[in-house]
């Protein structure tokens, strides 16, 4: 099984949103990946009022997902986290190549950056729809990438 990790400053939002949905989506697609996530500063993200937001559960609740991931706490990125993934993805470039820099400087271009703005710069309507759409095309790389590995010689 193939390990990701979703990176955000408080894994609270952004990261368990896209955590939970690849996950779903990935296994009724029979994907071989498995996602985590974890944050980058929850030191400085002390606006977490428990396990996860609430645009993002009810976001997950509508399109029929639930999960025990659901329930736990944000998690602070370590350095395990990174050696054990496959694949790491921080959610906003601007936001997190700064925080990689500063707290994890070994692995700042070794990662995949998206533009997914917080809070304080978009809507949560768009931002999920944003997360969305950004997982469905990752899936459909990843399933392109495993057909190309059984087609080779």
């Amino acid at each position: 099984m193939n390990r990701l990790l979703f990176l955000c400053t408080g894994n609270y939002y952004r990261s368990r949103f896209s955590e939970i949905l690849f996950n779903s989506v990935a296994s009724g697609s029979q994907l071989p990946w498995r996602a985590e996530s974890r944050g980058l500063a929850l030191d400085i993200a002390g606006y977490n009022i428990g396990p996860m937001s609430d645009d993002a559960l009810v976001r997950l609740t509508a399109k029929g997902i639930h999960c025990s991931s659901m329930e736990r706490f944000p998690q602070s990125a370590q350095e395990s986290d990174f050696q054990a993934a496959h694949l790491i993805i921080a959610l906003d470039e601007e936001e997190h190549r700064p925080m990689m820099r500063e707290r994890f400087p070994a692995w700042e271009d070794k990662i995949e950056y998206w533009l997914v703005h917080d809070l304080d710069q978009w809507e949560a309507e768009i931002t999920l729809i944003t997360i969305e759409r950004n997982v469905s095309q990752l899936v459909m790389k990843l399933r392109g990438n495993a057909q190309r590995l059984v087609k080779s010689p």
